[in-house]
């Protein structure tokens, strides 16, 4: 090959190098160029959010769920509208059914459930058709320690009186799940006092309602909301009732003459191995009002929902609505819960052998 036809061939190379550059440009520069319009909206623009709460109408899961309803939509890509559905029953055994297995994994269904819902889990209940470690955890706002609470009319003043009544005091509550029933297998667990449980009510306005026909004597109840609302504030000004124990690690500012579980568990010596069931029982307090996401949504939505519930909990105008309200504030990030339910929920067998045993009974 002639040197003239080497340098012809060489001019062609360049031309095309040179066309292919300026094509690229090209196209480069158009797709800068897009209208902002023209992005991709954000998901939950125009869509709407519903916020499933196990429990009745008018509580505190109810209170808090329609309260982060106003807020979570300010902070959202998209600005959604979100609405509030209750869907009472078995202690949110019936909401966290539907959710799991009924709800479309779109990231435009959150599940607020009874803080306990894992023990329904741990009983092996063939009502329970879900898997909590398979839903994405977004928050919580509060811890939810308990009390038992008791008619001042009735002859037990202390657990000691439980433990020694030849006729246990009857307390009433909506699953096995609910605060009142962990309380009373806790109580018969670490020191033998027996507890007659009533179970099937809808949820704690109706139990409450029970206790003031005398049909019942007593509930296990969590502080927060028996300090934040009726008909506990009237009660409380006629002496209606009184707290036989608390079961935090450490007694709350509300509640000062009731003792901890802990404390009596040292009084009554309790074995360690009961004290391990126990706790696992408790642990339920630490989830508080948590609020869920359907499993398999997407991790780019579970991390805008996630975004979305912190910036909601410290804006100023909820802290204030929930201070007037008296709903206490002491959140807890979806991925710390993530990890505590997986270590609560993968337990030794022998552990979870003897929780589920007593949730079965």
């Amino acid at each position: 090959m002639d040197e003239s036809r080497r340098m012809k061939q060489r001019k062609h190379f360049r031309f095309a190098v040179g066309i292919l550059v300026l094509s690229a440009i090209a196209v480069f520069g158009s797709i800068n160029a897009m209208p902002v319009d023209a992005q991709p909206e954000p998901f939950y623009k125009g869509k709407q959010v519903r916020i499933i709460v196990g429990a009745s109408a008018g509580g505190f899961y109810d209170r808090w769920a329609r309260l982060l309803a106003r807020f979570i939509p300010k902070y959202l890509p998209g600005n959604p509208s979100i609405i509030v559905q209750t869907m009472p029953g078995a202690g949110s055994l019936v909401a966290t059914n539907y959710v799991y297995g009924i709800a479309k994994p779109d990231g435009l269904t959150l599940l607020m459930p009874n803080s306990n819902t894992y023990l329904e889990q741990l009983s092996g209940h063939k009502e329970v058709r879900f898997d909590l470690r398979k839903f994405s955890i977004i928050g919580s706002q509060e811890k939810n320690f308990m009390l038992l609470y008791m008619r001042a009319d009735a002859p037990y003043k202390s657990i000691g009186d439980i433990i020694n009544a030849k006729e246990p005091p009857k307390c009433g509550t909506a699953g096995v799940s609910s605060a009142g029933y962990i309380l009373d297998r806790v109580l018969e667990i670490a020191f033998g006092a027996k507890i007659s449980t009533v179970m099937g009510y809808p949820g704690g306005n109706e139990i409450d309602l029970a206790v003031e026909k005398g049909e019942i004597q007593c509930r296990g109840n969590t502080i927060n909301p028996h300090y934040g609302r009726e008909p506990f504030d009237s009660w409380h000004k006629k002496s209606f009732d009184r707290h036989l124990i608390q079961s935090g690690k450490k007694r709350d500012p509300l509640v000062p003459e009731a003792p901890t579980i802990y404390e009596l568990m040292d009084q009554y010596k309790t074995s360690e191995t009961n004290r391990r069931v126990a706790h696992v029982l408790l642990g339920g307090a630490e989830f508080g009002r948590f609020m869920l996401v359907t499993p398999g949504t997407p991790p780019d939505r579970v991390k805008m929902l996630r975004e979305a519930y912190v910036k909601s909990i410290k804006d100023p105008e909820l802290l204030a609505e929930a201070k007037k309200s008296r709903m206490d504030v002491e959140p807890s990030t979806g991925e710390e819960l993530q990890v505590l339910l997986n270590e609560i929920l993968n337990q030794p067998r022998e552990v979870t052998d003897r929780v589920k045993k007593i949730l079965s009974d």
